[in-house]
C-alpha cells in the first residue's frame, strides 16, 4: 500500500512539473507550426480539425493511395512515391478552399462595412453595430458575428470581443476593419462614417482588380498544374504492365523517380513563385 501511495504521489509531481511548463517554451518551431496551421484551417473554413488531426488525415490519405498503388503495382518505390503525393494533397485541397473563401469573402466585406455605416447613421453604438451584422449582414459572415454580440453581452469587453472576432475570421480584411473600428471606439469622433464609406470603397476597387489579375492569371496556373500532373499519370497507367514497372524497384528506377519528383516539385513551386500575386498579411495581428 505504501508503495502505490509513493507511486501516485511520485505522479503527481511529475504531472504539476510537466504541467507547469508551456510547450511554446519547449519548441517554439512546432508552436508556430500549431499556430500557422490552425490560422490556415481557419481561413479555410475548418476550424474544427486540430492541427494534429490535419496531420493524421494527410498520413491516412498518403498511406491509403501508396498501399492501393502497392497492391496494384508491387513496386515499392512508385507506392512511396505516390503515398508523398496523396500526403501533400489535404494541404493542396485547404490552400485552394483557402483561396477560394478569401475570394469570396473579399467579394461580401464591403456590404459588412457599408452595414456597420447604415447602424452607425441609425445611431446604434459600435457594438451593437457589429452584432447587428450577425442578423442582416451577408449570410457566410453571420455566426461569426453573432458570436461577437453574445460574447460581448456576456463580457461587456468590447476590445476582448473584438479579439476574439479576429481569431475567428482570421482574414486581413477583418483585421483592418477591427482595428479601424476599435481606434474609432478608443479614440473617439465624428469622422467614422466617412472613414466607413472610404473604406467600403477602398475594398470593393481592390477586389475588382484583384479579380480581374486572377482571371487572367487562372489559365497558367491550371496549365502548370496539367503539366505537373500528366506525367506522373502516364506513370501510373505504364504501372498495369507488371514487367515494365518493376525496373523501379531498382537503385536506378528509385533514382530517375527520385528526380523526377524533385525536378516536378520544383517546377511548379517555380511556377507558383513567379506568378503568385502578392497577399495581404495579417500585420495588425500579432
Amino acid at each position: 500500500m505504501g508503495i502505490f501511495l509513493g507511486l501516485l504521489l511520485g505522479l503527481g509531481l511529475f504531472l504539476v512539473v510537466v504541467s507547469g511548463s508551456p510547450r511554446a517554451s519547449r519548441n517554439p518551431g512546432a508552436a508556430k507550426w500549431r499556430r500557422r496551421t490552425r490560422e490556415l484551417l481557419a481561413q479555410a473554413g475548418i476550424p474544427g480539425v486540430s492541427p494534429d488531426q490535419f496531420v493524421m488525415i494527410s498520413i491516412g490519405v498518403g498511406s491509403l493511395v501508396g498501399l492501393t498503388v502497392l497492391a496494384f503495382t508491387a513496386t515499392w518505390s512508385l507506392a512511396a512515391a505516390f503515398f508523398l503525393f496523396a500526403a501533400l494533397l489535404p494541404r493542396t485541397m485547404v490552400l485552394r478552399r483557402r483561396h477560394t473563401r478569401v475570394h469570396d469573402l473579399r467579394e461580401l466585406w464591403p456590404d459588412v462595412v457599408d452595414n456597420l455605416a447604415s447602424a452607425v447613421r441609425a445611431g446604434m453604438s459600435l457594438p451593437e453595430g457589429l452584432a447587428s451584422v450577425g442578423v442582416r449582414g451577408p449570410a457566410p459572415l453571420r455566426p461569426a458575428f453573432a458570436r461577437f454580440g453574445e460574447d460581448y453581452r456576456a463580457t461587456g469587453s468590447f476590445s476582448a470581443s473584438l479579439d476574439r472576432l479576429a481569431d475567428d475570421l482570421a482574414d486581413p480584411i477583418a483585421d483592418r476593419i477591427i482595428e479601424s473600428l476599435r481606434m474609432a471606439r478608443e479614440v473617439g469622433g465624428t469622422d467614422l462614417g466617412r472613414l466607413l464609406r472610404t473604406l467600403s470603397t477602398f475594398l470593393r476597387e481592390d477586389a475588382r482588380t484583384r479579380a480581374e489579375l486572377e482571371a487572367r492569371q487562372s489559365w497558367t496556373v491550371n496549365a502548370a498544374r496539367l503539366a505537373l500532373a500528366a506525367p506522373w499519370a502516364v506513370l501510373l497507367l505504364l504501372a498495369t504492365r507488371g514487367d515494365t514497372v518493376r525496373a523501379y524497384d531498382s537503385p536506378t528506377g528509385v533514382a530517375v523517380l527520385g528526380a523526377g519528383g524533385g525536378v516536378s516539385m520544383l517546377a511548379y513551386l517555380l511556377m507558383k513563385r513567379i506568378g503568385r500575386l502578392p497577399e495581404e498579411g495579417r500585420v495588425l495581428r500579432p
